[in-house]
Parts: structure tokens; sequence; C-alpha cells
């Protein structure tokens, strides 16, 4: 039997960071395996379910790359195979119609409260026939009623729970749809999952679903249940902890090679090892050897792991990432350096790429004002000379490389007999419109000659009104 996982996610909402580390390890346990990853979309909460929902999903598994092998499969499509398997439970004995009220059922449990005994229902209808007409009803499955469950979980270790602790749980509401923890029983049977990879949310449903399975005489898959994420207060991640869906993440600027390599680490660990290639996750990864313990997302340390990916990945790869950012934010690359000459200058002096863009409008995007606290410093009186003299050898290059760049502002500077920085300040300033910006020899390398030119005339016209102000 081919080892096959699956990521069943709700479209009720993003594709949140919970949810893609479950899709993570999943997809690493069928590739480590050889084995099928399935995508399915539990979409039977019609109410909640959207479409946008479901583009999310698909956007940040996407933009992931976590590639499903069969699938989506969404829920709503299998209406009438749900309903085979309830008049199966039902022909079988294994489920019955239960005529009793949502308020009756709170009565029970209330009362069962009071007497310190489990609040659950108290199988009024478990063998009755004396069915009343045109009465609404649910289907409950009829759970053992002794006995103990054994989820042998591969994370946990083996959880025991007893049947008497555990409902006749509804499997069909009044209005015949089925509820979830039928319809992933049904899936997970029908689409051979052998080994169930989800939060430790779930346990509280695993042996309800254990007992539907046996009922059905359908093999038992294997469990991994993975510990929640907290934030850095220790409680569970959520929208106040800061970006939680995994597009937002894109959105701030992360590759996905960072998120995916930060989150492999968020409650697995090899060693001492922090930075993993897909190759090398796919190779070392155990669902065996995942933490009991939540685990703590720290944002700087994804931070760390993102500038890693931006210095050491090829350039042209991050570029197109790049791009995405640059479009976002309205600059248009078409003139201008090619964007993998903006990475590379760039990826060691910022924490992600949507920064990488914003400090880079300069090389794109012409500018009529400079910086006001860099030009109150360096466009003064005292940089009309060196930037006069600077622009005359520039203009005079043949080859515009940033080895002659280099060497024009250092004659520049002998000529005056003043500081490389009384020359490269001003010019910086001139050429950038700030006080900030890699090696001034490459930065004037991938603007264009005629381009630095006119913005040192800018700088220079700044500068004859301040002397003019006296």
């Amino acid at each position: 039997m081919t080892l096959t996982t699956r990521f069943a996610p709700s479209p009720t909402g993003y594709l949140h960071v919970g949810g893609a580390r479950t899709a993570l390890y999943s997809w690493l346990y069928a590739q480590k395996n050889g084995g099928n990853f399935i995508l399915r979309i539990e979409d039977t909460d019609l109410e909640r379910s959207t479409q946008a929902s479901v583009d999310a999903i698909m956007d940040g598994m996407n933009w992931l790359n976590l590639e499903w092998t069969h699938g989506p499969y969404f829920q709503t499509k299998r209406f009438d195979r749900y309903k085979e398997v309830i008049a199966q439970l039902l022909e079988s004995g294994n489920a019955y119609r239960c005529y009793c009220s949502a308020e009756e059922v709170e009565a029970m449990r209330e009362e069962a409260k009071a007497k310190g005994e489990i609040e659950k229902y108290n199988g009024m209808w478990r063998d009755r026939t004396d069915y009343p007409e045109d009465k609404p009803y649910v289907i409950r499955f009829k759970n053992p009623l002794d006995g103990d469950v054994v989820i042998k979980d591969m994370v946990k270790g083996d959880i025991t729970i007893s049947n008497e602790q555990l409902d006749d749980l509804i499997i069909a509401r009044t209005d015949g749809t089925p509820t979830y923890n039928l319809t992933v029983v049904v899936d997970d049977w029908d689409m051979k999952v052998s080994h169930v990879v989800r939060g430790d949310d779930h346990i509280s449903n695993t042996p309800k679903q254990i007992n539907i399975l046996k009922a059905l005489g359908a093999e038992i898959p294997e469990y991994a249940h993975i510990p929640m994420i907290l934030g850095d207060d220790g409680k569970r991640l959520s929208k106040r902890h800061g970006a939680v869906s995994v597009m937002q993440y894109r959105d701030d600027g992360y590759l996905p090679e960072a998120l995916l390599n930060y989150l492999v680490r968020l409650g697995w660990s090899h060693g001492d090892q922090e930075i993993f290639s897909r190759e090398e996750m796919i190779e070392l990864f155990d669902l065996k050897d995942c933490n009991r313990a939540p685990s703590g997302f720290n944002t700087d340390k994804l931070i760390w792991v993102n500038q890693h990916y931006m210095k050491t990945m090829e350039p042209s790869y991050v570029a197109k990432h790049l791009a995405w950012h640059m479009e976002d934010q309205g600059i248009n690359t078409d003139n201008g350096p090619e964007l993998a000459e903006i990475v590379k200058i760039q990826a060691d002096r910022v924490k992600t790429l949507k920064e990488m863009a914003e400090i880079s409008t300069y090389f794109y995007q012409d500018f009529t004002e400079f910086e006001a606290k860099a030009a109150k410093k360096h466009l003064r009186g005292v940089a009309k000379e060196p930037l006069q003299l600077v622009k005359e050898k520039l203009a005079a290059l043949d080859n515009w490389q940033a080895e002659a760049i280099h060497a024009a502002i250092n004659a520049t500077a002998e000529e005056l007999e003043v500081g490389m920085g009384k020359v490269g300040m001003p010019l910086r300033v001139a050429a950038t419109g700030g006080g900030n910006s890699p090696s001034l020899d490459v930065t004037l390398a991938l603007l264009a000659k005629d381009k630095v030119l006119a913005r040192i005339d800018l700088a220079l016209a700044v500068v004859e009104e301040r002397i003019a102000a006296g």
C-alpha cells in the first residue's frame, strides 16, 4: 500500500501559519517515503466557506511550492457518498435516529454535570424504534459503551481514551447534511490515507473517528498530532501577534524558502542545524522526531533565516520574488538595472524583499527632492567644488564601470586634497536622493550615466540655493 498523507483545510479564512506547517510536515513525510500527498478542501460548512478562502489556500500552497499529487477534492462534491455510508451504518445497526431537541440534549448535559458525571447525550434514542412521524431527527453513531480506544500517535505516543467518555456523536444533521467527523472518516477511508498529520487540537476527534472506521471495517491510519504554535507571550498564535496568514508573509517580503525553513524547525529539529534545503528537509525529516511540546513563534529568528536566503540563493531567483514587490509598490523596473543586480548589492543591507524594493526606488524612478536630513548635512556650499569636479570626470568616462567610476571619485579627492567623504557623500546624496546606498561606485555603475549627471546638476542647484540664501 502506498503511503498517503493529506492536508485538509476548511475554506473559512486564509491559510494560516499553523496550517502551513501541518501541510509541510504531511508533504515532507510523503516525499520522504515516495508516497502521495492529497489536498482536500473540507467545505461542508456552507455558511462560512467561501471561494475567496479556497483561492487563498491555493495561493498559499502554490507560493510555498507544496505540490499535491491528488486533488484538490471538495467535500461538497461528495454528499452522495456520505449519504451512502450513513445508510450503511444505519443498516448495520451502528447508527440510529435521534429525535431529541437541542434543548433536551442540553438538559441531559446539565443533569450529568450536576451529578458530577461526564456531560454528554444519554443515549435516549439509542435502542428505540418507536419513531414519531413528521418530527425532525439527527442521525447518531452508536459508539461502543465499554472498552478503550488507543491512539498510536507517532508524536505523542500511545493515548488511551475510555469509550465511556465518548458521546453517540451526530453524523447527520436534521437537514441530512453530514458532520465533520463522518466526512473526514469517509474521505480518509476512500482516499486510502495511511497517515493523518494534523494539529493536536484534533485529538478529541480521533477516538470518535477510529470507532467509526472500525464500524465500517476500514483500516485505521496512523496518526501524528502536532502541538500548536504559540506566540511570544505563550498564548496560541493569532492575529494579535502579527502576521499569521501565509500570504501576509509574502506581502511582508519573506521568501517562501525562508518561511518553510523556519516552519520545519518550529516543532522538529536535526541536531543544531538551522538551515535546510528542500532536499535536506525531505531526507532528514521524520514525524517521530517532532517535539511533543508547543513551539513559540519568533519573528526575529524568521528574519534571520530570511536574510540568509536572500544573501545565499541565486540572485536571479530572488529577483523573481523581488519583482512582485516592485510591482506592488508601483515601481516600473523597465528602465533600470536587472533586478538580480539589485539583489547582489542590497541583500545584506535589508531584512525583507519589501524593504529591498523600498530602498531601491532611485534605481528606477527619478526624484525632484532630496532627503531633507541628508541634503542639510551634505549639500552645503563646500560641496559645490567637489560635485562640479567629479561631474566633469564622470562625464569624461567612456567606460561606465565601477572600477573607472571609483578612480574618478578618487582622482577628485586627490586633486582637491580632501578626504573621500568630502566627495563621496555629496555625490551619494546627489545620485540616490539620500545618505545611504551600497558601495558608491557600484551604485553609480548600475545607474545610467546621463541619469547620474542630471542628478548631480539637480544637487548643484540645491547647493547654489543654499549659498544664495547665505
